[in-house]
């Protein structure tokens, strides 16, 4: 598409958005974990009264596709951007409400914050979350989990944005369908806010149990600019031992690393390349495929590559 196509488009949005809600060219990288990658063509920043029928009039007329970046801990974005609209949750989306053994909050608000502050009214069942980088709307489009918990464990319901037809829908939990990092939404879905219901706890033994979390994660998995897990757990088997079989763990391909602590964890150097990245990603594939005739699933989203076994 053009750049007059763009030009337009983000006009159009900006129209029924407002002018400081739409930009070109606003770059995704920075915002993710990565902190690698390019740039959106169009950026749009939304906030909890952002008129979505109206947007959602705006994204039927284009065959653009969609992105929620959330807090980007699990996305990958090409060097040569994403041709495509972006979306970015701000404003009115970090509420949180507790009430008795309800947890209601908005989707931009960190999954590592709400494991604190539910563990603080003594509740349990959610401290697993202090380890995942997300937030919450993301870890309800993936399942997020850890610790021999997840989302499913906990979801009663959510708000959900449907952008094709701009309809504010409640969906219990069995409408997800969630699964093993997975969920029924569709990139035209977005996420507002959730409800889940936990366990009446002890707050000095939760916090003594998210302290336990936090320091496993410190010995067994790497700092630096990551997104976690790289590719999903066969069933039956683990992602990282797959890796580490096939000789590639400290595997390096330009500013990229398979991580020397935890194979399933791909590290890139401070100014490095997302391109990098996923090649290192694509030759983990196919050291696996080729060993174990197994075909390991991205758990990151790549967005903007254009080659490789599963590229967009």
């Amino acid at each position: 598409m053009s750049s007059t196509y763009w030009e337009e488009l983000a006009g159009a949005l900006a129209a029924v958005l407002g002018t400081d809600a739409v930009s070109q060219e606003r770059p995704v990288g920075p915002d993710t974990t990565y902190r690698v990658g390019g740039a959106a063509r169009v950026g749009v920043s939304l906030s909890a009264n952002a008129d979505f029928a109206a947007l959602a009039e705006v994204l039927r007329q284009t065959p653009a596709p969609l992105l929620v970046v959330g807090k980007g801990s699990n996305l990958l974005v090409a060097d040569e951007g994403f041709e495509g609209v972006a979306l970015w949750l701000e404003r009115g989306f970090d509420w949180v409400e507790i009430k008795g053994q309800s947890l209601r909050a908005g989707a931009g608000v960190s999954l590592a914050v709400l494991a604190r502050q539910s563990s603080a009214a003594n509740l349990t069942g959610f401290e697993w979350a202090v380890g995942v980088p997300g937030s919450l709307g993301g870890g309800v489009r993936m399942n997020a989990g850890g610790h021999g918990a997840d989302m499913a464990a906990s979801l009663q319901s959510a708000q959900v944005v449907d952008l094709a037809s701009g309809t504010v829908q409640c969906w219990d939990a069995e409408q997800f369908q969630l699964g093993y990092r997975s969920s029924a939404l569709a990139p035209h879905h977005l996420v507002l806010s959730a409800e889940m219901r936990l366990a009446y706890g002890d707050a000095a033994r939760s916090q003594e149990l998210i302290g336990e979390i936090v320091a496993w994660r410190r010995e067994h998995q790497p700092g630096g600019q990551n997104a976690g897990s790289v590719f999903t757990n066969p069933s039956g088997d683990n992602a990282g031992r797959l890796i580490e079989a096939v000789g590639l763990k400290g595997r390096r391909r330009g500013s990229a690393q398979v991580s020397p602590k935890h194979a399933n964890f791909i590290v890139v150097d401070r100014g490095g390349s997302a391109n990098d990245v996923f090649e290192l990603m694509c030759e983990v594939f196919l050291a696996v495929q080729a060993k174990f005739a197994i075909a390991l699933v991205p758990e990151t989203q790549l967005m903007g590559f254009v080659l490789g076994p599963w590229a967009d």
